[in-house]
Formats: structure tokens, C-alpha cells, sequence
């Protein structure tokens, strides 16, 4: 399915970072190495590249890791970017500064199992950012079809999931709440969606 959806000549998402990504970048202005995983074609990885950042990332993609490649080239940035399965990759053998996870849905049983993964391979005072569909956003699919995102309640973020799986995380920053998106084709017009920035306190 995913390489179908980036093998099209257009990158599905655009080209340009997220925009929670991007301001929460500019705003605590980090730096260091960053993990991103299901990155997909590089958006949000070029704009980290481009931001002095040494960045990692990976998907299941083949098509994916070749768009990515394509918008580094054209960029003029360096990327490290792997395909396959998360347990199976060796950038799950490093330690990062910070970690993003943008619109990264998985099954509940997955989701716990990369999630801890997640909170191991970022550095003690590292940080996460995270966005995504949250518990509530079927109705706004049902509205509006081309705002994306996954088809089951389950695989959606909540407040409460996020204090659970990140518990020895500082939060600054947790909101639920409606953003109008204008990424690429797929995600487009009103959601209801997860923001979290979380500096990692305790191993």
C-alpha cells in the first residue's frame, strides 16, 4: 500500500515539513542527531538536514527512501535513511537526541512494543515530538474523506495513552484539539489530532 501511495510522481504529504515539526524545531532549536521514524518521503527529514541536524531515519518503504533521497538531492542535505522493519534496522542500536513521530500509527499491540523502544533510544534530557489523529477523528473523516488518516479507533492517540507510554517524560507541551491541515493530497481540511513535546527526565 505504501509503495504504491509513493510511487506516484507527487509526494503524498508535499514537500514541506510538518508544521508542528517545523515550529517546534525552530522553537527549542535543537540540535544533535534525530530519529524519525515511518518518515515516508523525507519531508520533515530534509527540513531537520537542512536545519544542521544529523538525521536518521527509516519506513518499510522502498519507494519511499527513494522519494526521500530524491528531495535531499535536491536540497542539497544528507540524509541516513534505512527500509525495513523497526527491530531489525541498526539505527535501533543508537542513541538520539531527539525523536519525531509524525502522523506514526500502529496497532495497539506494535504500538507498545515501539513505543518503549522509542523511549530507550532517546538520550536522558533528549526529546520527542509527536503528531497525530486522535480518539474522536473518525467524525471528521466520515465529513471529510481527504483528511486521511486510519480507519480504526484503535490505532488513534490519546492524552492518556501518551502519559502512559511516556511516563518518565516531562511534558511540555499535550494538547488534543482541530487543525486544518495542507499536506500533499492525503491530508487535507479539518482534524482533530494529538500534539505532544516531552523531554525525556527519567531512563
Amino acid at each position: 500500500m505504501w509503495d504504491k501511495r509513493y510511487g506516484d510522481t507527487a509526494y503524498a504529504y508535499g514537500e514541506e515539513p510538518n508544521v508542528f515539526f517545523k515550529d517546534t524545531l525552530n522553537k527549542l532549536d535543537l540540535k544533535g542527531s534525530i530519529l524519525l521514524p515511518a518518515e515516508g518521503e523525507g519531508r520533515n527529514a530534509i527540513y531537520a538536514a537542512k536545519k544542521g541536524m544529523e538525521v536518521f531515519a527509516f519506513d518499510i518503504s522502498i519507494e519511499g527512501k527513494n522519494k526521500a533521497l530524491g528531495l535531499a538531492k535536491k536540497e542539497d542535505v544528507e540524509i541516513n535513511y534505512e527500509v525495513g522493519s523497526f527491530f531489525s534496522l541498526d539505527l535501533v542500536n543508537q542513541s538520539y537526541d531527539c525523536c519525531a513521530l509524525i502522523y506514526s500509527h500502529f496497532p495497539p499491540d506494535a504500538r507498545n512494543a515501539y513505543h518503549h523502544k522509542i523511549n530507550e533510544l532517546i538520550k536522558l534530557n533528549g526529546i520527542l515530538i509527536l503528531e497525530g489523529f486522535c480518539t474522536g477523528h473518525l467524525e471528521y473523516q466520515k465529513m471529510n474523506p481527504s483528511v486521511g488518516g486510519p480507519k480504526k479507533e484503535a490505532l488513534f492517540f490519546s492524552t492518556e495513552m501518551i502519559k502512559n507510554d511516556f511516563s518518565n517524560f516531562e511534558i511540555i507541551q499535550l494538547e488534543e484539539k482541530e487543525v486544518e491541515l495542507n499536506e500533499g493530497k492525503y491530508h487535507q481540511g479539518k482534524a482533530k489530532v494529538i500534539r505532544f513535546i516531552g523531554k525525556k527526565i527519567k531512563i
